[in-house]
């Protein structure tokens, strides 16, 4: 699916419940003793990794109704428990379980967080 969007429109993007928007890393295209992989190799890889872009509210939580005292407004506030995932962290998830786009050609992912293997939280992690 591609999305023809400007850098702008990717604050604008909410992302629902418990959905990551990550960024993939380049797998490396070589392998340690120098041979270079084609691209259905590295596709056929169960495990990829990428940075984490954006983070949905999280999982849910049903909102709790006092019934004795049917005369009151029913507010109906969602809460939700967040999820452990954060922008910038480094993220290792199971392949082809996300749905990938595209914004001015680069590729992302929307993944389940569930999807999510591993997570590297580290402050120098870009540099």
């Amino acid at each position: 699916m591609a999305l023809n969007l400007s850098e702008k429109d990717l604050e604008k993007i909410i992302l629902v419940g418990d959905r990551v928007l990550v960024k993939p890393k380049n797998p490396n295209q070589q392998t340690s003793s120098g041979l270079y992989l084609p691209p259905a190799a590295m596709e056929k890889e169960n495990v990829q990794s990428g940075y984490v872009i954006k983070t949905g509210p999280g999982f849910p939580i049903p909102a709790l109704t006092d019934d004795d005292e049917p005369w009151k407004e029913v507010k109906e506030e969602v809460k939700y428990v967040p999820l452990q995932a954060h922008e910038g962290d480094f993220a290792v998830y199971l392949n082809k379980t996300g749905v990938e786009i595209e914004f001015k050609n680069v590729k992302y992912l929307i993944l389940s967080h569930s999807a999510i293997l591993m997570l590297v939280r580290d402050e120098g992690l870009f540099e």
